[in-house]
């Protein structure tokens, strides 16, 4: 009895496809399938499989093969029903989608071509290059709606009460629940009023009330510190994603005004763009 043909050999038979020699013939231009006289390939599928949410890419790669695989196959039938006639709106919406898929390309390599590691190295020394070290702060907090709630708390703090543990009880924040805490932050990251109470405050003490648009507070800093300039590779991204928006930008406006445009010099109505009767015309 003869062995069952491999899948992909099965599948090449029932296709009526020709296998690859050679494993290294194998490329972005080899069949994969055909559903009548369209080819699908297996760059088709790579670029399926890259536009996939990252818990489809993380699928086992024999199952994900195989869903692409069939993905593809239907799409391809469903779509051989139009037999290539489409609605005037239908033409006009995959022309919009071809244009904005080529700008999209077109602006996504004047990104990739900007963040070379030149102008990487460049932004961070711009950036951060002899920077002074940044003032952090580590804090408590509790949070009550009147002046008189954080009076009495004020009173319960000096008569020697644990601050987490009277945040936990009394605060109607959020960190309340993890007794007030702050964690780490510098200055523009809080409100000003509260910043400002900070800052002059010695580690170890306790401040307050005061008030924000928040309600009342009392204040405990744990500690302060300078924090030098991140290093590269903690930045590093941020870098690059700046870099990208700028070059896109502009590589917008650069290619909008090298482009030879002609407004047409006609009335219309605003109004008119409302009306998709005019596409059924």
């Amino acid at each position: 009895m003869s062995r069952p043909a491999k899948p992909l050999l099965a599948l090449a038979l029932v296709a009526g496809l020709a296998l690859p020699a050679a494993a290294e013939e194998i490329g972005p231009g080899t069949v994969v399938a055909r559903v009548g006289a369209t080819e699908i390939t297996l760059g088709h599928m790579i670029v399926m499989r890259a536009q996939l949410p990252p818990e489809y890419q993380a699928l086992p790669d024999d199952t994900l093969y195989q869903a692409i695989l069939d993905q593809l196959i239907r799409q391809t039938a469903v779509a051989e029903q139009t037999g290539g006639a489409l609605s005037l709106g239908a033409r006009l919406a995959l022309e919009n989608e071809r244009r904005s898929f080529l700008a999209g390309e077109a602006l996504g390599r004047a990104a990739e071509e900007a963040a070379t590691e030149e102008a990487i190295q460049a932004a961070y020394e711009a950036a951060f290059a002899g920077a002074e070290p940044t003032p952090e702060y580590r804090a408590a907090h509790i949070l009550v709606e009147t002046e008189e709630e954080a009076q009495a708390a004020m009173a319960q703090v000096q008569d020697g009460a644990d601050f987490a543990e009277l945040a936990k009880e009394t605060s109607i924040d959020s960190s309340g629940q993890m007794g007030g805490e702050l964690g780490w932050f510098t200055k523009g990251m809080m409100v000003q009023s509260f910043e400002d109470v900070v800052v002059a405050m010695e580690p170890g003490t306790v401040a307050g009330p005061f008030e924000t648009q928040f309600g009342w507070h009392l204040v405990k800093l744990h500690e302060s510190r300078l924090k030098d300039a991140p290093a590269l590779d903690e930045v590093r991204e941020s870098i690059v994603q700046q870099i990208q928006r700028d070059a896109m930008e502009a590589a917008l406006e650069r290619y909008a005004a090298e482009a030879e445009i002609t407004r047409a010099e006609i009335e219309i109505d605003p109004a008119v763009l409302k009306n998709r009767e005019l596409l059924d015309n």
